[in-house]
């Protein structure tokens, strides 16, 4: 939605959870114009003030990218994890 520059964190994404739920410990792949152009961790997840482990659909929050600051307004921010699975004998 906005990004705001902060002296200590760097560039905060404001942004709005469109579907699903956003956790911490999630990886986020960062897509703008349907090309991906970072991956990687979130860096700090706040709504309001509180620093809080997940933010559900619906809802406003800020999003700290670990080690990248190129965010700009319009761009896609896609949560997932990456479960290992046991293979089963059918």
């Amino acid at each position: 939605l906005q990004t705001f520059k902060a002296s200590r964190v760097g560039t905060i994404a404001g942004c709005q959870v469109t579907e699903g739920k956003v956790t911490r410990t999630a990886n986020v792949r960062l897509v703008r114009d349907g090309t991906i152009i970072w991956s990687g961790k979130v860096g700090s997840l706040r709504r309001f003030k509180d620093d809080v482990a997940e933010v559900e659909s619906g809802m406003e929050c800020g999003i700290v990218l670990d080690g990248f600051a190129d965010v700009k307004e319009g761009d896609v921010l896609e949560f997932y994890e990456v479960k290992q699975v046991e293979k089963t004998l059918e």
